[in-house]
Parts: C-alpha cells; structure tokens; sequence
C-alpha cells in the first residue's frame, strides 16, 4: 500500500502514531469487521445454498441471479468501508448481461471473475481475516484499558486476564492463578491496590504504545487483501495502449503504411 492513497499512516515516534487519527482509524476499520462481516457471511453463504439447493427446479435461475446479486450488493458495502483506508475509492467493473432473459443475466453474473472474486474475500476468506482482527483488536483493546487501570481495579470482583480458579477476591487477576491469588503455583499480577496498580498501568501504556504500530498494519493488511479482491482487476494492455494514444516518436507513423511510408490518405500533392 502506497502512502499516496492511504489514510493509515506511520510514524517513528510512537506516541504521535497513539495521538494520530490512523490508530483509531484502523480499530474502527477492524471493529467494523468484527460487527458485518458475520452477517454478509451468514447472508452470502444462505443466499448460494438456497439457489444450489433448489438447482433442480424452475426456479434456479432467477435464485442464481439473485443470489450474486446479493454476493455484489455485499461486495459493495465493503468497498464502501474501504474509503476508511484509502483515499480513492474501491470499484468494480462487472459485465453487462449481453441480452434480456433471466437465463443471460444469471450467466453474465456468475461467468465472469470479478463475482466470484467477491465471494472469495466474503466467504474464502472470512475465517482467517476475521481470527487475525479479532485477536489483534481484542489486545489493543485490553492494553488500552490497562492505561486506566489504577481508577477501576478496585470495582470488580474477581476479574481475570488468563487462567483463574478458586475464591473470589477483589481486584484484577492477571496471569494464572489455579488456586486463587492466595494459592500456590501462582504466576502472574494481583491488582489490588493503588501502589500495584501504577506500575501495572505504566507498563501498559508501553505495551499500547508498541502495540499501536500492530493495529495499523493489521488494518493495513487487510485492507490491502480486500481491495486486491474487490476492485476492478488491471489491463495488462493499459501501458501499450497508452504509448499508441499519446504523443511521442509513434505519432507520426499514426498514418503510415507498413514500410513506414506515407499511406495512400498521407500522400500530398508536390
């Protein structure tokens, strides 16, 4: 991703990259996944097991042609959520069914790259896209929490990050603790106390401060793989036909015949 085209950007200094727009960019980039992509999956996959399921009938043409318009119309909402990202927006070039009937539309739709590259990120991809933002969000959320440690600890009861069992207690478990904070084969921190809460939050604004950087290239990933999937696929013959459009040494032999001499239409009267 080139920093022409992205608002996710970073800097050498951690806390101008914390104070920066890109950090909260990127968390409402990837909460946003976590919230829609669940129900454009659940959407996607339902909409394709209806039209294979009822293939056999009559009706499994215009349940195949409305099912990849659901596949676009879900297609579309991500490249929408693109423009968090990027500065250009994401777009498509799907083509036009070469006739009228539901038969023509429903092979336009599915016979061409671009829908199935759609369904790919939607449901190919879901699993492994949605485990990576969960988990990355999810830690800078909990860093981001640590900071204000030492105004809540003292509120909940029994409140675990790790592997707890035993009594409950006041305060803030952190590690693992089989047998209660009290117990032996402990590890880890009691929070209980403004004096133990301070370092513990000092020690979280370092983590959140590092982490910062692995939310933004998380975000960036993603939306790197997405707009790879999602936007109209490049010309390969973009580069040669702009060479024969523009000007430069072929535009005078725009109008020459094969040896390089004037055509029939070039010869003037001498």
């Amino acid at each position: 991703m080139s920093g022409a085209d992205s608002r996710l950007m970073l800097t050498p200094n951690p806390i101008a990259l914390a104070c920066s727009a890109s950090v909260w960019r990127s968390a409402g980039y990837l909460l946003g996944y976590l919230l829609v992509s669940g129900v454009l999956f659940a959407t996607v996959l339902a909409s394709i097991a209806v039209a294979v399921t009822l293939s056999v009938t009559i009706v499994a043409i215009p349940l195949l042609a409305g099912a990849a318009l659901v596949v676009r119309g879900c297609a579309q909402f991500e490249r929408l959520r693109l423009r968090q990202v990027f500065t250009e927006p994401v777009r498509a070039c799907y083509r036009p069914p070469d006739g009228h009937g539901l038969w023509r539309q429903a092979r336009a739709r599915w016979g061409e790259g671009t829908t199935w590259r759609d369904l790919g990120y939607l449901i190919g991809l879901w699993a492994p896209l949605y485990a990576l933002d969960a988990a990355v969000f999810a830690l800078w959320a909990i860093f981001l929490a640590g900071i204000a440690l030492p105004l809540w600890y003292s509120r909940p009861k029994g409140m675990c990050v790790g592997y707890c069992n035993g009594p409950s207690v006041s305060g803030v478990l952190i590690g693992g603790y089989p047998h209660g904070p009290h117990g032996p084969g402990h590890h880890g921190l009691y929070v209980h106390s403004l004096s133990t809460a301070l370092p513990v939050a000092a020690g979280f604004v370092i983590l959140f401060l590092l982490f910062c950087y692995v939310l933004v290239v998380t975000a960036r990933l993603h939306a790197r793989v997405a707009r790879a999937l999602l936007r109209r696929p490049a010309d390969p013959l973009a580069p040669a036909r702009a060479v024969l459009s523009g000007p430069g040494p072929l535009g005078p032999l725009a109008g020459a015949g094969p040896s390089g001499h004037d055509g029939p239409g070039d010869r003037r009267l001498r």
